[in-house]
C-alpha cells in the first residue's frame, strides 16, 4: 500500500489530465453524456486570473492520480466565506491509499482558513463515498433540495432580466 504521493495546486498545464480524470469520474457516475468541457475551457475558466475556482492534483511518481476542484462560497448566516467541493476523484488503482483523504484534507484546510464551512454533494447511490464522508463527521442535510437550471430554462429566466431592463 504505497503512500508516496504529493498534493499540489493545479496549473493550466494540468488541464488535459484533469479533463481526462473528469471523464473517468463521469463514467463512474454514469454521467459521461454530460461532459462537454474541453481543455481550452478548463484553461480559460478554472485557471483564469481572478477565478473563484481552484484545483489540486495528487501525483505519484510524476503521474496524476487524482484531483479536487473547488470554489469559494459565501454564507449569509455565518457572514463568512467557505468552500464548495465540486469534485474529488482518485483513479481506481490508487484508491484506499490515503490520496482521496489528503485531497479532502487540503480542501478542508482552505475552508478552515476562510472560517466558513465545506460543503459538497454526493450521488445517493454512491455508498462508498457516503460512508467515508459520514466517518469524517459530515452531516447529510436531507431537508435541503438541490436545484439546477441549464440550457433553455436558464436562458429563458435570464431573458427576464433583459426584458426588465428594457422595460425601464
Amino acid at each position: 500500500m504505497p503512500a508516496n504521493f504529493t498534493i499540489r495546486p493545479a496549473t493550466a498545464t494540468d488541464a488535459g489530465v484533469i479533463l481526462a480524470m473528469i471523464r473517468e469520474l463521469a463514467e463512474y457516475e454514469k454521467l459521461a453524456h454530460e461532459v462537454v468541457a474541453t481543455e481550452d475551457a478548463l484553461r480559460d475558466t478554472l485557471f483564469a486570473p481572478g477565478s473563484c475556482s481552484a484545483a489540486l492534483v495528487a501525483e505519484r511518481d510524476g503521474q496524476a492520480v487524482g484531483f479536487a476542484v473547488y470554489f469559494r462560497t459565501y454564507s449569509t448566516f455565518l457572514g463568512r466565506e467557505g468552500v464548495y467541493l465540486e469534485d474529488v476523484y482518485v483513479r481506481p488503482e490508487h484508491r484506499r491509499q490515503g490520496v482521496g483523504m489528503q485531497l479532502l484534507a487540503a480542501v478542508a484546510a482552505e475552508a478552515n482558513r476562510l472560517g466558513g464551512r465545506l460543503e459538497w454533494a454526493v450521488l445517493d447511490w454512491n455508498q462508498p463515498s457516503i460512508d467515508v464522508y459520514e466517518s469524517l463527521g459530515a452531516v447529510r442535510h436531507a431537508e435541503w433540495l438541490r436545484y439546477r437550471l441549464t440550457g433553455e430554462p436558464l436562458a429563458k429566466l435570464a431573458g427576464r432580466a433583459r426584458e426588465e431592463r428594457q422595460a425601464k
